[in-house]
């Protein structure tokens, strides 16, 4: 029968449903300060990684504990590591494959003390790393080693944004499913603070153009460097974040094209579709919902732009199909 006793983890699996409630407001301080750890995490993994296209050495991935770099070089003497911060325990672990793990607490703490703290976390697996370690992606980015201002950690809207992600990250696993081309794996991109799925259609994209936030052009233009459509969630927007969709070139007609569920709409200011987190929360059935969002707006920019579909994409069996 197994063992059937009761876990810090099983306790709270149910907590919220499996699309809870975060108002945006309610946990600002705490974000913004998760926010620079995870840029920490990325960096550190960006600096032990070899360059892959459209910068997918640098994102997170979402595990059944919270948020983790998956694995990279450690020190000469330290095999490979990984770095996961556990949102249900909340503790960041380093684990190398010597056998080895250290550990950080997560509590209230500053950015300053957490970078303290996870270097030398690093350091006692062998690995001593340099970083640029200024944020990029936001507005008056302060340096890690010099930021007080952020020291906000409440742990119950930490672990319910990790569930957002979860469910999120099963409707874009299914949405990427039947697409045979290139396409990305569903990654959280700590300079945003989203988590996307990326596909492509083949061909080469215009030269990006754009005023990147915070960080060379360069990255930019790499990561914008072939035709494509997104689909991801950000939480810090709206009352309670949302999902949004965009094509890059956005082809002609992409923001008339009609899209679901109800409430999905084209904001010009941003140039993307947007689907109100709360939209899908208090749906029928909130992964059809999103499921219908992603698929939807996907569809404006593989037929707006005559994408290939038929090449693109498969229908698996049991009739898995974009």
């Amino acid at each position: 029968m197994g063992d059937a006793r009761e876990t810090s983890s099983t306790r709270g699996a149910g907590a919220g449903g499996t699309w809870p409630a975060l108002r945006s407001d309610e946990w600002a301080d705490t974000r913004d300060t998760l926010h620079m750890w995870t840029q920490i995490l990325g960096k550190i993994r960006m600096a032990q990684s070899p360059m892959l296209n459209h910068w997918w050495q640098v994102p997170l991935y979402v595990t059944a504990r919270g948020l983790s770099t998956s694995t990279f070089a450690g020190g000469p003497d330290a095999g490979l590591l990984d770095m996961e911060l556990d949102l249900v325990e909340h503790e960041l672990r380093v684990r190398s494959t010597t056998g080895d793990v250290s550990t950080v607490p997560l509590a209230p703490k500053s950015v300053a003390q957490f970078y303290d703290e996870t270097l030398a976390a690093l350091s006692r697996l062998g690995l001593d790393v340099e970083i640029w370690a200024t944020p990029n992606e936001v507005e008056d980015p302060i340096p890690f080693a010099e930021d007080e201002r952020h020291a906000s950690y409440d742990a119950a809207s930490v672990e319910t944004f990790w569930r957002q992600l979860v469910s999120t990250h099963r409707v874009m696993s299914e949405f990427r499913s039947p697409f045979v081309g290139k396409a990305s794996p569903a990654h959280f991109f700590w300079g945003g603070f989203d988590m996307v799925v990326t596909v492509f259609s083949g061909r080469p994209a215009p030269a990006w153009s754009g005023a990147p936030l915070h960080v060379p052009r360069s990255v930019q233009v790499e990561a914008e460097s072939h035709e494509s459509s997104n689909a991801g969630f950000w939480p810090g927007g709206g009352e309670e974040g949302f999902f949004y969709a965009y094509a890059y070139p956005e082809p002609d007609g992409y923001a008339q094209h009609p899209v679901s569920p109800q409430g999905a709409h084209y904001d010009p200011d941003l140039g993307e579709f947007v689907l109100p987190y709360a939209a899908v929360r208090t749906a029928d059935d909130p992964d059809a919902a999103l499921l219908a969002f992603y698929r939807s707006t996907y569809e404006a920019a593989a037929d707006r732009a005559h994408w290939d579909r038929a090449a693109l994409e498969t229908t698996w069996p049991g009739g898995h199909h974009l």
